[in-house]
């Protein structure tokens, strides 16, 4: 089918009627912007399959079992999208023992990478550290017992469990099912900088700052090793306001520059500094033990030919936390769109189902062309923004959209498909492209009009690359950092 851009966002008159209703039945350093390190890695692994290095690499990541902590309550798979967890280390021991003491361990930076189906797009959704939510009860990292569910920041999930505790967070905060996580400490942060030879930055003046071992000039530069880490962890020195959602945006823009680096052409055709990075970078990290080389190959021969421009970084919206002005809470309203289209990206297509008869013995009804189908699209969830969304993808496959609505949301009601006299064609057409909804007459339709009402199974179009929404502050990966 040929598809054409989707028209520009209108507001749609009343053309059509209300839908019907249902039918009857605190510390001072924070650690922030080395998992791009890892992102980065893991966009560029596919151009190492040429050089047959795979094994060597494979044997340098130190590994963890998880599954038998994440529990049997987690959410479905529904597509063959990647979600890979990304968590920054704070870890004093080792060769990061020179980084001081700090009581406990924590994940201060927290990021859900979701790799599209086919390796099309990939976003980076960052958790605020402060952010207060619910944690579940975890099986403890070391000893015997388990933590209790309990209201927290989400930071503080890695000192209770591990890994495995950020992980079950994550997916129970979200719904997204994860498959896979990455950890990196302070020392591999450097190592891998180092193997990129620099990563280029842009600070809106010069920086003099002892404690976080800082010194830099105005504008455009590229920083390496301590100097690098320096500037991912001040939280002082100019470099925003200090808070945590400034210090993510820095940290999403070093990312960017991470990956755009790290996907450069430069880099990608030449075999030794490929193979030195993604050394460096193998010997840095940890990993839960399924991340296996089967997988490693399978996920770079999904990424090959990714571009930098189809790779951003978001923040998770919040708002402040009542109780508390020094939190934040997720402002559901926003993150819930947000979260819902990673959690549908893509999803699988479903084969095709035969025209739907008119009557149980009657003769089988034709579809017409998406042109001519008129649609009224009414939202009847609590999700927010879900019937645009949905009327923006059936115009995407050039359905006729008139107007978008809502109705009052209902526990049971499910997904209908309505259409007024003469428009029986019509609501099979939209049927077809909605699999599971068969279409029913409603004598209080307009004639000519298709009603989509969305209930709480959703109204997905097999096999149409859903959009991602756009969310305030996103960084691309290709933009300029001095921007």
């Amino acid at each position: 089918m040929q598809r054409t851009a989707p028209p520009q966002r209108v507001y749609y008159a009343d053309t059509a009627p209300p839908p019907p209703g249902p039918p009857e039945r605190g510390r001072r350093w924070r650690v922030l912007g080395w998992v791009s390190i890892a992102m980065s890695a893991l966009l560029v692994v596919g151009s190492i399959t040429a050089y047959g290095f795979w094994r060597r690499l494979d044997g340098q990541i130190d590994r963890e079992h998880v599954d038998d902590k994440l529990g049997d309550n987690r959410p479905a798979k529904l597509n063959n999208a990647m979600n890979i967890l990304l968590m920054g280390s704070d870890t004093r021991e080792g060769e990061n023992a020179r980084y001081g003491t700090e009581e406990g361990q924590r994940s201060d930076t927290t990021i859900l990478l979701h790799i599209s189906p086919g390796g099309e797009q990939a976003i980076g959704i960052s958790f605020p550290r402060d952010s207060m939510v619910n944690i579940p009860s975890c099986r403890k990292r070391k000893g015997k017992g388990t933590s209790p569910a309990h209201l927290d920041m989400i930071n503080s999930a890695y000192a209770y469990g591990g890994p495995a505790c950020t992980w079950k967070t994550i997916e129970a905060v979200t719904n997204i099912r994860i498959d896979h996580y990455v950890e990196v400490d302070f020392s591999g942060f450097k190592r891998v900088v180092n193997a990129l030879d620099g990563v280029e930055i842009c600070v809106p003046k010069a920086v003099d700052d002892p404690k976080a071992e800082l010194h830099l000039k105005r504008g455009r530069q590229t920083v390496r090793g301590d100097q690098a880490l320096g500037y991912v962890r001040t939280r002082t020195g100019g470099l925003g306001d200090g808070s945590d959602l400034s210090r993510i945006t820095r940290q999403q823009a070093f990312m960017a520059s991470v990956v755009k680096k790290a996907t450069d052409k430069g880099m990608l055709t030449d075999p030794g500094r490929t193979y030195n990075f993604l050394s460096a970078t193998t010997k840095s990290l940890k990993a839960d033990d399924r991340l296996s080389l089967s997988v490693m190959q399978k996920l770079a021969g999904s990424l090959r030919g990714i571009s930098a421009g189809k790779i951003r970084f978001v923040t998770v919206p919040v708002q402040a936390y009542p109780a508390d002005k020094n939190r934040v809470q997720f402002n559901m309203a926003l993150a819930g769109p947000l979260f819902q289209s990673v959690r549908g990206d893509n999803a699988p297509p479903e084969p095709p189902p035969p025209p739907v008869p008119a009557q149980p013995d009657g003769p089988k009804v034709q579809p017409v062309r998406h042109v001519l189908v008129r649609v009224a699209v009414y939202n009847g969830t609590k999700i927010q923004n879900l019937g645009q969304r949905t009327a923006d993808q059936l115009q995407e496959e050039n359905f006729k959209v008139v107007k978008v609505g809502t109705r009052k949301a209902s526990a049971a009601g499910r997904t209908q498909i309505l259409y007024g006299a003469g428009a029986e064609r019509q609501a099979v057409t939209l049927a077809n492209a909605l699999p599971g909804h068969p279409p029913r007459a409603w004598a209080g339709g307009r004639p000519g009009i298709v009603y989509l009402i969305i209930g709480t199974d959703g109204a997905n179009l097999p096999g149409l690359n859903q959009r991602l929404p756009k969310v305030a502050g996103e960084i691309r990966a290709d933009q300029d950092i001095c921007k």
